[in-house]
Formats: structure tokens, C-alpha cells, sequence
């Protein structure tokens, strides 16, 4: 009896793992859609044996045009000051964010009739984030849509700034600067692509509690770049601040 070929999610996931296993890159499989790309995402965190219990308790979720969502490893969850000298990242792109933390527990049917503004009923707090853009796939930043969100759109890593109380705040208003080593400060002020970094909330969380899992106070999300994707080099120094918020940094 012939066995039947592995499926395209169940492939991709495993260039994935082997990739991350050998710390290199793999060809990108040319996935047709977000929804086997979301497929693979669930089974690579699986393997990397996470979440132990329940919905993952870190994402990234953004994009101006369709939203996108990705849960994060636990272990590329670094606190800030932060040093990832050891961490196997080629492309050294950095981005300047947000994170957002549950304050309470929000369900499935709650997530389902939530409005743009619920958010902000949700959390309880927020800090500043750095993400460190990374490809497992030979193409990088070239590869299909539905490969980037396979690799958990492209990410290599976060940084968490300290908590603070959350407030509501006038985005429009709010400064961000970047400086990464010896470059010139990069300044961007009311710059979110959605201009409230709230409002993108709802939506993640109806995908990731779209199987029925409750996502549970302490619950982190990133919520997409003030700054765009920003170089930077092996040995640099990354430090973002937003104003009235607070900063964290890392050593490339």
C-alpha cells in the first residue's frame, strides 16, 4: 500500500522546525493561502511544546491592509535590557512597538461580538517592544505572503520593555524614537498603521480564540511597527522610547 504524500502544511511546518533546529534557512514551499499558513503556525508551536496549557500567551498581530496574526515561543521572548548575540539572526531588522496585556480573562463569545473599541476594556497594561525580524526561508523578506505568515510573519524574536498602568492616550500625539548604534535618531510621531494600536485588537482576538480556547489574563500582543523595518548590524545597540511610556533596548 502506498502512503499517501504529507500535506502541504504538515511539510512546510517541518522545514520550519528543521530550520530552527540547525539554525538555518530552507526553501520557501510556495503555500497557497493564509489558512494552511495559520495551519503551520499551529503546528510548529505545538512541537516546540507550546502552549503547554491553553492559548499561547504571546503574539504579534498588525498590518494596515487584512490584519495577520502569529503566536510567539516563550523562549524568543526576551526582557529588556535584552542581549541576543546568541540568537542565530541574519537579517537584523528591527521593529519599534507596542505590547498590550491582558488584564483579565476574554472568551471566544466574547471576542465574537467585540467592536472596534473593546479593547481598551481589556487590558491593563502596556510597554514598549522591540521585534527582530527574521526569515527561515532561502527567499527572506521575497517569500510568498502566505510563507512569511507560516514562519510566524517573519518574526525572530521580542523584547519587552516594564510594564505600566494603561491609560487612554492620544496616539496621534504619541513619539517614537529609535536609535540603533552610532546611526542617526529615527523620530516618528502618530505613525501607527492603524492609528490607534487598540484597534486591531478584537480582531486577533477572535483568530486566537477562533477553536474555543479563552484567552487568559497575562496574555501578551505586539501590535505592529511605528517605524517600519529598520537595519541594523551585528554589535549594534537598539534603543526605542515612546514618550510618556517608557523604552527598552537590545544588543544585536
Amino acid at each position: 500500500m502506498t502512503t499517501p504524500p504529507a500535506a502541504p502544511a504538515t511539510l512546510a511546518a517541518l522545514a520550519l522546525l528543521e530550520a530552527r533546529r540547525l539554525g538555518t534557512q530552507v526553501p520557501a514551499p510556495g503555500l497557497p493561502d493564509s489558512a494552511t499558513a495559520y495551519a503551520v503556525q499551529r503546528t510548529v508551536l505545538a512541537a516546540l511544546g507550546e502552549p503547554a496549557d491553553g492559548a499561547p500567551r504571546h503574539w504579534k498581530s498588525g498590518g494596515s491592509g487584512p490584519a495577520t496574526h502569529a503566536p510567539l515561543p516563550s523562549a524568543g521572548v526576551l526582557r529588556s535590557p535584552a542581549d541576543a548575540r546568541g540568537l542565530p539572526l541574519r537579517l537584523r531588522l528591527v521593529e519599534a512597538e507596542l505590547a498590550f496585556r491582558l488584564g483579565r480573562d476574554v472568551g471566544p463569545e466574547e471576542a465574537a461580538r467585540a467592536l472596534s473599541g473593546a479593547a481598551i476594556d481589556w487590558v491593563d497594561a502596556l510597554c514598549v517592544s522591540i521585534e527582530l525580524v527574521e526569515s527561515r526561508w532561502l527567499e527572506g523578506l521575497h517569500a510568498s505572503a502566505p510563507d512569511k505568515l507560516a514562519d510566524l510573519q517573519s518574526h525572530g524574536a521580542l523584547v519587552l520593555g516594564d510594564w505600566v498602568p494603561f491609560a487612554p492616550r492620544d496616539w496621534a500625539m504619541q513619539r517614537c524614537t529609535v536609535r540603533i548604534g552610532s546611526g542617526a535618531p529615527v523620530e516618528r510621531i502618530g505613525t501607527h498603521p492603524l492609528g490607534d494600536p487598540l484597534r486591531g485588537l478584537p480582531e486577533w482576538a477572535r483568530h486566537a480564540s477562533a477553536d474555543g480556547t479563552v484567552l487568559r489574563a497575562g496574555t501578551v500582543v505586539t501590535t505592529g511597527s511605528w517605524a517600519g523595518m529598520l537595519e541594523a548590524a551585528e554589535g549594534d545597540a537598539v534603543d526605542v522610547v515612546f514618550d510618556g511610556i517608557g523604552g527598552a533596548s537590545v544588543r544585536l
